[in-house]
């Protein structure tokens, strides 16, 4: 394997786990508590550690299949037919693509229920439409539903459906409400069901922290956990002073693992920089100008990363 090879899958490798320990701790469920007080409606003004009780179970994090026919898995329990999540192994028909987290909320009422997908995204995709994929993912939340949630024609038993995107490195801090609207064009007959069924909010992240105030509350927080740029105890810090938030081993671990990983992602694209300009004939000198590194830190890449002349 040459060199070139070596540093794109090292690349790659570095990427895919920043993407796990980010769904990771996105996963908690106080961070999720967090989420869900700024985008569904029974949950607004609620204390976020009074929201973690509401949440059932473990939520599952990139187990379950996008692809239909493949969300569900059904199997037999004491001679009954039951049919739940597909939560297979996810070396099993690797390359399926899955729900970052998904997760069942019960309503205050203690009865009804939600079911809320959390996607993240590092930025905005430039080969489709976001909101498109969104339409999908919410689409199926609600047509994987049939014979788990609701069985035959009991379409009064479908479940509200959330998918919340959250997207990194956008050029403002937004957050947008997508959902289904009714516009009588002939009368105004009042038709009967849940145009609340289908919900999306996406939720955008700019590069530069804001400000901690009650505006800006949710994006703060998923800008300091998703940071690259902010050192361990820099995030660690907001998370428990101004968020209240007990940090446990679990949290700590994974924002320890997700900003060593952020860093080798960062010295990798620098050096690919260096190595593009090397490659393009700026000397040493000029390239360590540029990229503000000392001159014996540039060779010491371009040393590492030239291919060995046979």
């Amino acid at each position: 394997m040459d060199t070139e090879i070596k540093n794109a899958v090292s690349a790659t490798d570095q990427d895919a786990q920043y993407d796990d320990k980010a769904k990771r701790l996105l996963g908690n469920k106080i961070i999720l508590a967090h989420i869900l007080v700024k985008t569904v409606d029974e949950f607004k003004g609620m204390n976020p550690k009074d929201v973690v009780s509401y949440i059932e179970g473990e939520p599952f994090i990139s187990v379950v299949p996008v692809e239909p026919g493949l969300t569900n898995i059904e199997k037999e329990e004491n001679g009954q037919r039951i049919v739940g999540m597909n939560t297979e192994n996810a070396e099993i028909n690797e390359g399926l693509v899955r729900f970052d987290i998904i997760f069942y909320v019960r309503m205050k009422d203690g009865i009804s229920q939600v079911i809320v997908n959390v996607e993240a995204q590092k930025d905005e995709p430039s080969g489709y439409h976001i909101l498109n994929r969104a339409v999908f993912y919410v689409s199926r939340l609600v047509s994987s539903q049939k014979e788990r949630d609701f069985v035959k024609t009991n379409y009064n038993d479908i479940r509200r459906v959330f998918s919340i995107w959250v997207c990194m490195g956008m050029g403002e801090s937004s957050m947008a409400y997508v959902h289904l609207a009714k516009d009588d064009l002939l009368g105004s007959y009042p038709w009967n069901g849940g145009l609340d069924l289908l919900n999306i909010v996406l939720i955008g992240i700019s590069n530069e922290l804001p400000e901690h105030d009650e505006k800006y509350e949710l994006h703060r927080l998923l800008s300091t956990l998703l940071s690259m740029e902010l050192t361990v105890d820099e995030k660690l810090g907001i998370i428990e002073k101004e968020y209240s938030i007990v940090v446990d081993d679990r949290i700590r671990e994974d924002v320890s693992a997700m900003c060593n990983l952020s860093q080798g992602i960062k010295d990798n694209t620098l050096a690919e920089v260096i190595m593009t300009m090397h490659e393009k004939g700026y000397d040493s000198a000029q390239i360590a100008e540029i990229v503000k590194k000392t001159i014996e830190e540039v060779e010491a890449v371009i040393k590492k990363r030239e291919p060995v002349l046979a």
